[in-house]
């Protein structure tokens, strides 16, 4: 089931058509406890969002967490091809970014990399699955939707569900969408779904872990 071009674009962070359905989780929770463990007033947490669309879940988290007084501590950023961004506030620690993602790289890592419903819009999508585990922390997370059955690994072209335990496995069938968990390797406006999920766990030396 690939969502359509509406509901992908405006999705929310929570709600009915919402990261926090499709994901499991609401990522504002994920910032909050990378930031609670270990307490420190100097830790900061950051979440990237590929193929972000208008930017929307991103800018409510920013919100949510300007509320629980984290706006400072908390890094958010979105990339999308198409510039066409909700109105955002002009705060340092959200940036949305036209350009496309196969051929961009950050200047950061980040402790959440999404891609919801995003990958099918890519043509390598393993490529661009294993350069996002690279930007990872090394406790990060990297959730985003991919069609195992019709991907082949980089070794053998063998299916991608047939790689070397540790290297990708598929989400949990209870996941409301299937995802999958990769491990890794301010506001500024600049400038592209398939049925299974990666996840991501803590850092390995392998590019694209998933539990």
């Amino acid at each position: 089931m690939v969502a359509n071009c509406a509901m992908n674009r405006e999705r929310q962070l929570s709600g009915v058509n919402s990261y926090t359905r499709e994901l499991g989780f609401n990522p504002v929770d994920i910032l909050t406890a990378t930031l609670a463990d270990p307490p420190s007033t100097g830790s900061t947490a950051a979440w990237l969002d590929l193929c972000c669309g208008t930017g929307r879940a991103l800018i409510q988290a920013a919100d949510q967490l300007a509320h629980l007084g984290l706006a400072e501590r908390a890094n958010l950023m979105g990339v999308d091809l198409l510039d066409a961004f909700d109105p955002a506030p002009a705060v340092p620690s959200l940036q949305l970014v036209c350009a496309p993602v196969l051929a961009w790289t950050p200047a950061r890592s980040f402790d959440l990399v999404t891609c919801v419903h995003g990958l099918h819009y890519l043509g390598d999508k393993l490529t661009m699955l294993t350069r996002a585990a690279r930007w990872l922390t090394v406790t990060g997370r990297l959730v985003a939707d991919l069609d195992l059955a019709a991907s082949a690994s980089p070794t053998g072209g063998r299916p991608a569900d047939a790689w070397p335990h540790g290297y990708v496995r598929p989400a949990s069938a209870t996941t409301p969408a299937a995802t999958a968990s990769v491990a890794p390797a301010g506001s500024t406006s600049t400038c592209p779904t398939p049925t299974s999920a990666l996840t991501t766990a803590p850092a390995r030396t392998t590019p694209v872990n998933q539990r």
